[in-house]
């Protein structure tokens, strides 16, 4: 819902507004008749629809198989019966890593949707494990901290470690605006 302050003067007081956003998720298994894909809450909170878009350039209707607001997590399934069989043998499922036994200045890898245009990858360090840090609604989180750069669009993509196994998911950036 939406007001403004030019629909005053032109006698529409509010209305519908349709807004889009794009996001990130990590392949994380299956039961043979639905795909899982973990994200982060933030991506799908309020959603109304969801498309998932997978490496191929198929897209998919999927919906919200469960979420978690205080670690800002979601797991979001896909039908197996909505997806071609070429894209099928295209998903590989996320490998799960130790993040417990990362170490400072240890390389990792950040994957994601960057500014919503596509797969993209970046690479940095460890800069801190067990970084608290304060969100806007006054909750916090902690948090393994890189330098890999981190845009919107990369928040539910994978951060992994040189050995190609998830260590953590990209959730938020340091902004100072």
């Amino acid at each position: 819902n939406y007001s403004d302050y030019y629909g005053y003067f032109y006698g529409q007081n509010g209305g519908q507004k349709e807004v889009t956003g794009a996001g990130s998720g990590i392949i994380i298994g299956d039961n043979g008749t639905e795909l899982w894909i973990v994200t982060n809450n933030h991506v799908v909170a309020d959603s109304e629809t969801l498309k998932v878009t997978f490496n191929d350039g198929s897209t998919v209707d999927a919906y919200i198989k469960g979420t978690d607001s205080e670690n800002d997590l979601a797991v979001v399934g896909v039908s197996m019966d909505s997806l071609s069989e070429e894209t099928k043998n295209s998903i590989t499922k996320m490998e799960v890593g130790d993040s417990d036994s990362l170490r400072l200045g240890q390389g990792v890898i950040a994957i994601g949707n960057a500014l919503g245009l596509g797969q993209s990858v970046s690479t940095g360090v460890i800069s801190a494990v067990d970084r608290e840090i304060q969100m806007s609604d006054g909750s916090s989180l902690t948090l393994l901290q890189t330098d890999a750069a981190i845009n919107p669009g990369n928040s539910g993509g994978a951060l992994i470690d040189m050995n190609g196994k998830l260590i953590g998911i990209n959730v938020a950036k340091y902004s100072d605006n």
